[in-house]
């Protein structure tokens, strides 16, 4: 029903001007030196080779991205279009006009992300036989070394040492993709749409796109929440995502120090960055429910780094023993909590 077409012409304009890929990255042997650096931290254990590390333009990586977002979009959009054939008449004119709106907001969220990501594993987290690809934006690289002024070779090394903590903890524990996935369907399940009356007699409404993006890509869904059942959900899998963007972030910084130059300038000046924006970026982030983004980076960071501080790398990697063993919500902000719950000999660690 959506017209992804007319999506992708629609990142397009919204990426702003899109320059083509430079000729001075190195990316594989940046990768490779830093999965040696990653692994040695973690113990995670790769079920499968590093993705060999692809430097793409905005347009490539909305493209990437909206192809998963029709995976997540289409069965909600079925239910749609199956609830639109009862609209009688107009029913082709709704289908129409919600094929276009769906699509133009997916654009214009993917578009603007876009111009904002500096890196990503790609990981299908709802099915199809698309190969995980660890991509980075170069355009984007470049724009965030001169914005903040500090080295380019430490600066990607960096950002790769983040995404690579990602390909291991999606290849190296074995149940967390099916975990993710199981909770994403389950969310989307308890997803209704229904049929509005507005100025044009009739409009398609479904749940904030915006929000179901940010939901897929970083678990921001809480603008969604209606039922308990759906609050729980919620619940889960922000939780799951603090821990996942949060271990990285611990490991990115645990290694700097032995394989990145001038890390701690490094760390100042990416949380100056993420904290930089203006009063209207702002508003159109918390709009689109990437603030929850930033939120996820801060809470998951300080709950990996107190466990670390009181059990070591070998008590946070309890985490990935089985599902039951991730924090809750209530337990990312009291990481004692968790240990207490997880210590050898604890029914949850048992």
């Amino acid at each position: 029903m959506v017209d992804w077409s007319l999506a992708r012409q629609v990142a397009r304009l919204a990426a702003g001007t899109v320059e083509p890929v430079g000729r001075d990255l190195d990316l594989e042997a940046i990768c490779s030196e830093m999965e040696a650096h990653v692994a040695a931290y973690t113990g995670l254990s790769l079920a499968a080779p590093v993705p060999r590390p692809e430097a793409v333009t905005r347009t490539d990586w909305s493209a990437v991205n909206l192809e998963a977002l029709a995976r997540l979009l289409d069965p909600v959009a079925e239910r749609l279009d199956a609830r639109l054939a009862f609209a009688g008449p107009l029913a082709g004119a709704l289908r129409a006009g919600a094929a276009a709106t769906l699509a133009a907001e997916a654009g214009l969220v993917m578009g603007y992300v876009s111009q904002r990501v500096l890196g990503q594993y790609e990981v299908s987290l709802l099915g199809g036989d698309a190969p995980p690809r660890l991509l980075f934006i170069d355009q984007n690289l470049r724009k965030a070394v001169r914005e903040m002024d500090v080295k380019a070779e430490p600066f990607k090394r960096w950002v790769c040492a983040h995404e690579l903590t990602h390909v291991f903890q999606f290849q190296g524990v074995r149940w967390l993709r099916d975990h993710v996935s199981g909770m994403i369907r389950s969310y989307l399940s308890t997803v209704e749409v229904r049929i509005e009356r507005g100025a044009a007699g009739g409009l398609p409404s479904l749940p904030s796109l915006a929000k179901l993006v940010d939901a897929f890509r970083e678990g921001g869904l809480a603008a969604l929440v209606q039922t308990r059942e759906q609050r729980g959900l919620m619940e889960r899998i922000q939780a799951a995502m603090a821990v996942i963007e949060g271990y990285s972030e611990h490991t990115m910084d645990a290694i700097a120090e032995e394989a990145i130059p001038d890390h701690e300038r490094l760390r100042a000046a990416m949380d100056r960055r993420r904290r930089s924006r203006s009063a209207p970026e702002r508003i159109v982030e918390r709009l689109l429910g990437l603030d929850i983004k930033l939120r996820q980076y801060e809470l998951g960071k300080r709950f990996c780094d107190a466990v670390v501080a009181r059990a070591g790398i070998d008590g946070l990697n309890a985490v990935w023993k089985a599902p039951e063993m991730l924090p809750s919500a209530h337990e990312l902000e009291r990481p004692d909590a968790w240990l207490g719950r997880t210590r050898p000999g604890s029914a949850a660690a048992a």
